[in-house]
């Protein structure tokens, strides 16, 4: 974690405290400004729980630069231990604001998983809703997280920004793993996110959103989601019965 932002932390992990704006103005921008590189998680309840069981994971999360509050639960824990965070700074969100800052900069971004299928897609509409975003290059995420061919592929395309979607944990262990490899780059594991930008799967609208129920419409809409719920609610739990 960066020492010079503003953290809360709950369950071992450190979140920063600030809003979606200033995440990109002020922690992001300067980065992208001096080719400094940085790695960033969106963390919410289901991540802090596989930090706190899985060793490995605990590690590659504990090597991000910065950790993001995406999700409701992280803002109810915080708020719980009288350290509220300022906003939700969801995963998504961030993405686009990236999306709209290298498109306004002319800068580059490599897209790095999901399915051959969805990781074209998604290329595809960012090619038409930003136009002066140069693709750096794309891959697929059916790959070993030990095959350097794929890291020297990113590396050498140069990218400012590079989206990482290969699913938990897989994408943060990816970083992690491979970070000193690369001299620059915003490095973000992004989920789901390249599925919604390809059109596969819808967002929740902006009334579920603001009420923070974004992860009850994905669940109503994705009834397999059933078992990443109950890693929330004993996330909950363990805040609030202090077992972690």
């Amino acid at each position: 974690m960066n020492e010079h932002v503003d953290t809360v932390r709950i369950m071992n992990l450190d979140f920063i405290n600030t809003t979606q704006n200033g995440f990109l103005e002020d922690v992001l921008d300067p980065h992208l400004q001096h080719g400094r590189k940085c790695f960033v998680v969106t963390g919410n309840p289901e991540i802090a729980m596989r930090a706190r069981e899985d060793k490995e994971y605990r590690k590659a999360v504990g090597a991000a630069n910065y950790v993001i509050p995406d999700g409701a639960g992280i803002l109810i824990a915080a708020k719980y231990k009288k350290q509220p965070l300022k906003e939700r700074v969801a995963g998504y969100d961030v993405m686009r604001d990236l999306l709209d800052y290298a498109n306004e900069h002319r800068m580059s971004c490599y897209f790095l998983g999901a399915t051959e299928e969805v990781n074209k897609k998604a290329v595809a509409e960012v090619e038409r809703q930003y136009p002066h975003v140069k693709i750096a290059g794309r891959h697929h995420g059916f790959f070993a997280l030990d095959d350097h061919s794929i890291v020297e592929e990113v590396r050498a395309s140069g990218a400012d920004i590079v989206f990482v979607a290969l699913g938990l944990p897989r994408q943060e262990i990816w970083i992690a793993q491979h970070f000193d490899v690369f001299d620059k780059g915003i490095f973000m594991g992004v989920g789901g996110s390249i599925d919604v930008i390809a059109g596969e799967v819808k967002r929740a609208p902006d009334f579920w959103i603001k009420l923070n129920l974004e992860w009850l419409y994905r669940l109503l809409k994705q009834p397999f989601r059933f078992k990443r719920i109950l890693k929330v609610a004993e996330f909950m739990l363990r805040i609030f019965f202090k077992k972690s």
